[in-house]
Order: structure tokens, then sequence, then C-alpha cells
């Protein structure tokens, strides 16, 4: 993973050290991690990780802590 661009912080965790998540682009995948757990990388693809916030924000995972 050479290609790797840097780690990004999402802008909604604000100055919080460790509790966040973090993104990071190669040229085909997009890398997700949490500060907490910065070894633990779960890779995706770009249409995939489109599909998985667009079910969130519509609410498709609501029910799902109930």
């Amino acid at each position: 993973m050479s290609d790797i661009q840097p780690w990004r912080k999402s802008s909604y965790s604000g100055d919080a050290a460790n509790n966040c998540v973090e993104l990071a682009r190669t040229p085909d995948t997009v890398l997700l991690r949490e500060s907490d757990e910065p070894h633990t990388v779960i890779a995706t693809t770009p249409a995939a990780l489109r599909a998985l916030t667009r079910a969130a924000r519509a609410g498709r995972f609501d029910q799902l802590s109930r």
C-alpha cells in the first residue's frame, strides 16, 4: 500500500484524539479505521462506501438497535 494517501479524520469528531473515524485512499480502494484501533483497517470500494452512507442517511439501519 505504498500509494496510500494520508489518513483523514472525520470533521464530526471535533478535537477528540481517539474517538473518530479516519479514511484514506489508495488508487482503487477506500480504507477506514477507528483512531483507537489504528491497526484494524477495513478496505472497501468507493461505490460500496457510497451505498453504505446512503443507506445510513436514509435510516435503513435505525431499527437494528431496537
